[in-house]
C-alpha cells in the first residue's frame, strides 16, 4: 500500500440566521516528516446561505486545496457531515440519485455532488467534535467562519 502524506482538515460552518449570512473556516495541517508543521487557512463569507451548506464548503474547500492524493483526517463539529459519510448516506444518496423516496430530494446536492468528486483521490477519515467545547481548531475555524461572514457584512454596510 502506497505511504500517503498525512493531513489534518479542520473545518467549521458558521450562520447568522438561517437562511442568512454566513462563512466557513478550514484549517489545513501538515507535519512534515522533518518535524515541521505546515498550515493554512481559508474562510469566505456568504450573503445569503445555510449552516449546513457552509459546513460542507468547508470540506470541499479543503480537499481542493490538496495537490496530491492524501491520507486526511477531517474533523467537524457537524453531524450533518460526519455522518453522511461515516453512516454511509452520502453513498446511498448518489445510488439514488439523491433522492429520499419518491419525491424527497436531499438538499444541497451540489455541495454533495462536489464532496463526493473530492473525496475520490484520498483516504478521509471523518471525525466528530463537540462545537464550541474549546476544542483550539475547532474555535479557530469558527472565528474564520464568523469573521468572514461579519467582513462581508461590514463591506456591504460601506457599500449601500
Amino acid at each position: 500500500m502506497t505511504i500517503l502524506p498525512k493531513v489534518e482538515l479542520y473545518t467549521d460552518g458558521a450562520c447568522s440566521g438561517n437562511p442568512g449570512p454566513g462563512g466557513y473556516g478550514t484549517i489545513l495541517r501538515y507535519t512534515a516528516p522533518s518535524g515541521q508543521v505546515y498550515e493554512r487557512e481559508y474562510s469566505e463569507g456568504f450573503p445569503e446561505t445555510t449552516n449546513n451548506r457552509m459546513e460542507l464548503l468547508a470540506v470541499c474547500i479543503g480537499l481542493e486545496a490538496l495537490n496530491k492524493p492524501c491520507e486526511v483526517e477531517v474533523i467537524s463539529d457537524s453531524r450533518y457531515v460526519c455522518d453522511a459519510v461515516n453512516e454511509h448516506w452520502l453513498d446511498g444518496w448518489k445510488r439514488a440519485d439523491f433522492r429520499r423516496g419518491k419525491a424527497d430530494e436531499v438538499k444541497n446536492i451540489d455541495l454533495w455532488e462536489r464532496l463526493a468528486a473530492d473525496l475520490k483521490p484520498h483516504r478521509v477519515r471523518f471525525t466528530w467534535v463537540k462545537g464550541h467545547a474549546g476544542h483550539e481548531f475547532n474555535e479557530r475555524c469558527d472565528r474564520l467562519a464568523v469573521s468572514a461572514y461579519r467582513k462581508l457584512q461590514d463591506e456591504t454596510v460601506l457599500l449601500s
